[in-house]
This record gives structure tokens, C-alpha cells and sequence, in this order.
């Protein structure tokens, strides 16, 4: 007489696994802008379908992919895709105030805004190369800070990419040295003649996003963030020596 046996029930971290499986799937599709947010998740019958999987485990991983924030569920009408949460930016304008803070955030523009007038060069329109134009005219005119943080906005905004914008609009008035720190006294010089040098910078900034020359634009923003870098590190030496 031979034992009879019995196939044992699938193990519950088999569902856990097909769960995870779908979870991944329509996770990349939101990350890569296959769904967008708004749009309304495909059926359970649909993902059943397509997955190969059971009711069970698509709710499974519906949960999931609510615990991590991705979708809503609205009760009669569907599983909706949600907007991604803003990250959130640990740099604080309000502690940067010593030297040593705002030559940390040049540090920052540098490999920031480079790259951001490279892509303004490329991209941008003859009315954003206007407008850089008359925020260039009020630097000239008086060395405003505000037409200065506006110049290096109007830059960012001609990228395209939101994400510039973004950076910039949360640091404020703190891109730009002279609102923080007296940059002209700092370095020994005249007030005109450091407002010459920077205004010679600024002008190169422009022309070479005006001529839609990417490389030069490049390296005209960099020539004027690291000039900045530069005054106010070397200020910062010879305080420290005296």
C-alpha cells in the first residue's frame, strides 16, 4: 500500500511576491510618465489581465502602492495616480549668514547655474533673451540686487526645467553675495570699480545666451560665479589672518 500524498497549499509569500511584482510595474510606469498624475489606473479585471494574477493579489499591491503615496483610490470611481510629493530642500536661507555660508552656496550655483546657462544658450527665445536684456540694462544702471537676482532667474526660467526655477525661488536673495555681506568692502575695493567687474560678467553672461553659444555661456557664468568665490575667499583669509 503506497501513502497517498497531498500538494500543500502555496506558501502566502507567493501572493506577497506576485503583490510586489505589480507593484514595481506600475510603480515604473509612474516614474517614468507612462501614468501620469490625474490619469485613473487601468481595471482590476484589467491588472488581473495583464499580470496574470488574481483580484487578491492586485488589491494587495493597490495597498501598497497607497501606502507609498502614488495613488488614491476614490470609492465608486477608480484608483488614481498622485502628484509626486514636492522634495523637500534642507537649505534654510535664514542660516546662511557668515562667509563661510555664502561661499558654500557659490559652491552650489557653480555647478548649478553653469550647467543652467548652457541649457538657457540652447533653448531659449528671443523674448527671454529680451527680457534677460532689460534686467541686464537696471544691473548696469544701478547694481540692483533685485535686477540681479532677476537676471540669474530669467537664466534659469530660459532652461526649461522647472527644477531651476524651483532652487533659485526657494534660495531668494541669498544667490547673490552683496545681499548678505558688503562684497566690495570685504575685498578692499571700490564700491564702481567692483560694480565694473561684476557688470563686464554679466554682459558676457548675456551675449553669449544672445549668440546661442551654450559652451560660452557656460563658462561666462562659471568665469562669474568663481570671481565671486574667489573675492570673498580671499576676504575671508585675510580676516582670519588679522
Amino acid at each position: 500500500m503506497t501513502a497517498t500524498t497531498t500538494t500543500p497549499a502555496a506558501p502566502k509569500k507567493r501572493h506577497r511576491n506576485l503583490a510586489q511584482g505589480v507593484v514595481e510595474s506600475i510603480g515604473a510606469s509612474i516614474r517614468e510618465g507612462v501614468l501620469k498624475p490625474g490619469e485613473k489606473l487601468p481595471t482590476e479585471s484589467v491588472i488581473m489581465e495583464l499580470h496574470g494574477v488574481s483580484r487578491t493579489v492586485v488589491r494587495e499591491a493597490i495597498s501598497h502602492l497607497q501606502a507609498a503615496g502614488l495613488v488614491e483610490t476614490r470609492h465608486g470611481i477608480g484608483t488614481f495616480v498622485l502628484e509626486p510629493p514636492a522634495p523637500a530642500l534642507l537649505i534654510s536661507p535664514d542660516t546662511i549668514r557668515t562667509i563661510e555660508d555664502v561661499l558654500a552656496i557659490l559652491e552650489l550655483r557653480i555647478s548649478l547655474e553653469t550647467e543652467s546657462a548652457w541649457l538657457a544658450a540652447a533653448r531659449r527665445t528671443d523674448q527671454q533673451v529680451q527680457d534677460m536684456g532689460e534686467a541686464l540694462q537696471r544691473i548696469l544702471q544701478g547694481g540692483s540686487i533685485e535686477a540681479d537676482m532677476q537676471f540669474h532667474m530669467l537664466i534659469a526660467q530660459a532652461t526649461g526645467n522647472r527644477y531651476f526655477v524651483d532652487i533659485l525661488t526657494h534660495l531668494g536673495t541669498t544667490i547673490i553675495p552683496r545681499a548678505r555681506l558688503n562684497s566690495a568692502q570685504l575685498s578692499h575695493d571700490e564700491p564702481s570699480a567692483y560694480l565694473q567687474r561684476v557688470n563686464r560678467e554679466h554682459e558676457d553672461i548675456f551675449h553669449a545666451i544672445e549668440r546661442r553659444d551654450p559652451e560660452g555661456a557656460r563658462a561666462a557664468m562659471r568665469t562669474h560665479l568663481s570671481n565671486s568665490r574667489e573675492r570673498l575667499r580671499k576676504a575671508q583669509e585675510e580676516s582670519a589672518g588679522s
